[in-house]
């Protein structure tokens, strides 16, 4: 029973959203860090994205039936009942919320809660059945993350905080992008009007590279604006041209499948790295 629980949780994107926080919190702490705050803000922010998690199960379950890669999920088979995942989402949302209050600002918890409500209302119960840009507004809250670690630190949205939401928020196209193309089938036959599957591949791998493009652009702003060094520039620009490459390759592919699950991998690693060495400048 609670691996059923558990895995509602979606622990993959729990944990990679962890990484993002733990990112913002160092880049705003520039050298100083708060080990307690930092781990009150992964603990509270964990437990925030965990409810959007299982309360986006809990809307997907009859579409996820539909889904070779989402049949087997708890909520689908029945091992956790609709209204058990109702409150346990709720709870989840009320417990990472007061955390985030307590220890940390009113700011921090302000955004959160916006984040919470972009991927629950308006991509999980609108915009992902009903628009081709449900990908654009849930982008929007998988920015969120590394914006509330900042924010613990600082309490003010500065250009830091904007240009990390941009960069998470742009990173989020093509990766999901890869996604739907990788699992084109099963979006379409759950009705899902992602854009490869409303526009097509070719469209979509034109938006793919365009979106990298402005990643990789967003990230030097950092360097910019002077929150981080001449290092973090260089291992940007060369990780950020392969992804380039990576992009164009897609115009040649003869398999599609194969091409977008590249782009995703490189689009986890690209953005584990951008993380690591944006917390190692502000761990030092």
């Amino acid at each position: 029973m609670i691996k059923d629980y558990y895995s509602i949780t979606k622990p993959g994107i729990i944990y990679g959203n962890a990484i993002t926080v733990a990112a913002g919190f160092a880049l705003a702490s520039r050298g100083n860090i708060d080990w307690f705050i930092l781990l009150a803000t992964l603990i509270g922010l964990s437990l925030v994205v965990a409810s959007g998690c299982v309360l986006n199960n809990y809307f997907d379950r009859d579409i996820d039936g539909l889904m070779e890669r989402t049949k087997n999920r708890a909520l689908v088979n029945g091992s956790v009942t609709p209204r058990n995942a109702l409150i346990f989402g709720k709870i989840l949302a009320i417990a990472g919320l007061s955390i985030l209050a307590f220890y940390t600002n009113l700011l921090t918890v302000a955004v959160s809660v916006v984040g919470l409500f972009v991927y629950v209302v308006l991509y999980s119960m609108w915009l992902k059945r009903t628009s081709v840009h449900g990908t654009i507004v849930g982008s929007i809250s998988g920015a969120v993350p590394p914006v509330v670690g900042y924010l613990a630190v600082s309490n003010n949205i500065d250009a830091g905080a904007i240009i990390l939401f941009f960069i998470l928020a742009i990173w989020q196209m093509p990766h999901s992008f890869a996604i739907a193309i990788y699992r084109l089938e099963d979006y379409a036959k759950a009705g899902i009007p992602v854009l490869p599957v409303k526009k097509g591949i070719a469209t979509t791998k034109i938006q793919m590279l365009i979106y990298v493009a402005l990643f990789v652009m967003a990230t030097f702003s950092l360097a910019v604006f002077g929150y981080a060094g001449y290092a973090y520039l260089l291992v940007m620009a060369l990780l950020g041209f392969v992804w380039l490459a990576l992009g164009v390759k897609g115009f040649y592919a003869t398999d599609n499948k194969l091409w977008a699950r590249n782009m995703f991998i490189y689009s986890i690693i690209i953005l584990v790295a951008f993380c690591i060495i944006i917390a190692v400048e502000g761990f030092v």
